[in-house]
């Protein structure tokens, strides 16, 4: 950035320019910073952003005749009077109440003159200072589940048919919850057992989430986020399967005079939680390596529909804006 010679320096503001560029409020994160930039800022939705500052570090230890700081937002209009944004006489900005839409490059210039005390000239200089600002959540959970059946061959059409059905009465256990089940996949192979000859069984595999149809309605009549609330229905779905599973040991022994030819292997069912990005957000450690794991909202041209965990590249020449969960 533009310096000059000859110019005294106050310890006093020095100190305060260096502690007010380094001050992160709770929840937010920041990348490396560049020449002439800001860097990039991770904002956790509905929290508030650190200050951003109109200014480097060297030009915090000079003292500044004549500031004037001017912000602009992503839309390229001035931020002044806007209710979201928080901005100080001394160039410093915050953004309250951050969500995905507020997501994108915020740019401050700083007029200020330098006096050249030889020539006894005053330059008028502009400096501008570019922040990225992204928006991001912590990752949801989502449940891989696994479980194994008995079946009577592995080239019968009835297995299909079997995991359909074992699908509609999972979603049914669950549907309460606005939670899905993605899935299932499954594959069958011959196993030889000692006192049981060389049955087949059907490996399947499913995942349980929390967003099911419905999901966004549930969430918009909450105050603020609700991670939570998702986390604990996801959590509260996959245990209601498991119990479901733990029934079927019960009624084979107890309740079935012949055992079903498909049925459930006991001790088969495990749960393994993954973690995942809802619709509009996704996870990318070398886009947004000072935020990895989180999950950073889809920036424009790219998408998120579902929990797949990145954003995907939108095929048409339109592109969505931030955090879309399709392409327009």
């Amino acid at each position: 950035m533009a310096g000059g010679g000859g110019r005294p320096c106050s310890p006093q503001r020095a100190l305060l320019g260096m502690v007010a560029i380094m001050a992160v409020v709770a929840e937010a994160r920041w990348g490396a910073p560049g020449r002439g930039s800001g860097g990039n800022v991770y904002v956790k939705m509905f929290t508030n952003s650190p200050s951003l500052v109109c200014m480097d570090l060297s030009l915090s230890q000079e003292e500044i005749i004549d500031p004037k700081y001017s912000w602009t937002g992503p839309d390229g209009r001035n931020l002044e009077g806007r209710g979201y944004a928080n901005l100080t006489g001394s160039g410093e900005l915050m953004l309250v109440g951050f969500q995905e839409s507020m997501s994108g490059a915020y740019t401050c210039t700083l007029s200020h003159r330098i006096i050249e005390t030889s020539a006894q000239e005053e330059v008028d200089v502009r400096d501008t200072y570019r922040f990225m600002v992204y928006a991001y959540r912590e990752a949801n959970h989502v449940y891989q589940v696994s479980v194994r059946f008995t079946a009577k061959g592995c080239e019968l059409a009835a297995n299909a048919r079997f995991v359909e059905e074992l699908k509609k009465i999972m979603e049914s256990l669950i549907s309460d919850l606005t939670c899905g089940v993605k899935g299932p996949s499954y594959r069958c192979h011959s196993l030889e057992a000692p006192h049981r000859g060389s049955p087949s069984e059907l490996f399947i595999t499913f995942q349980v989430n929390p967003f099911a149809p419905g999901w966004e309605d549930l969430c918009s009549r909450l105050p603020q986020d609700c991670e939570d609330t998702t986390n604990r229905r996801a959590q509260e779905a996959t245990e209601r399967i498991g119990e479901f599973f733990r029934k079927q040991t019960y009624a084979l022994k107890h309740q079935f005079q012949t055992v079903p030819t498909i049925h459930y292997v006991e001790g088969s069912f495990s749960v393994t939680p993954i973690d995942s990005c809802r619709p509009g957000f996704g996870r990318n450690n070398i886009t947004h390596r000072s935020c990895a794991g989180c999950c950073v909202v889809c920036s424009p041209g790219t998408y998120s529909p579902d929990s797949a965990g990145s954003c995907r590249v939108c095929a048409g020449r339109r592109t969505a804006g931030y955090g879309a969960k399709s392409c327009p």
